[in-house]
């Protein structure tokens, strides 16, 4: 990166947002192909996909908390918070879809599984167009 250019989002944390858009979206995938076969080691898998999405994003959390702190003077400043509230919001839901698909299969999965599912799939896509979307502010070098 040149100097006088400032970025929202560091590579790293990038990468790591990508794990939970792709672990939340597959296990949606899974519940919903459980729901179509009923062979239970979907809502297994499901499950698994869950806990690392909400491993990784547990690291995005945080990583989104010292960024909030670091970019408060800056043009970055709402999106930010705005990506701070997705993530946030996106592991509170992520966990609430760990403790639903903890349950025996069929309760684990149904309504509110897919609901819970649909939601957290959709915090994690909205919250990777947050950080994704922030543009490249170039300023003076002095």
């Amino acid at each position: 990166m040149a100097t006088g250019q400032a970025r929202f989002l560091h590579p790293l944390h990038g990468l790591l947002l990508a794990f939970p858009i792709a672990l939340f979206a597959s296990a949606l995938a899974s519940d919903i192909t459980y729901l179509n076969t009923a062979v239970v080691q979907w809502s297994h898998f499901s499950a698994w996909l869950i806990a690392g999405a909400q491993l990784f994003g547990a690291l995005i959390v945080i990583w989104a908390i010292a960024a909030f702190v670091r970019l408060r003077g800056t043009p970055f400043r709402l999106r930010a918070l705005i990506y701070l509230g997705l993530a946030g919001a996106m592991w509170i839901v992520g966990l609430l879809n760990s403790f639903q698909h903890s349950r025996d299969a069929w309760s684990s999965v149904g309504t509110t599984g897919l609901f819970l599912s649909i939601f957290s799939t959709l915090l994690a896509l909205a919250a990777g167009w947050v950080a994704y979307s922030a543009p490249i502010v170039t300023g003076a070098t002095r």
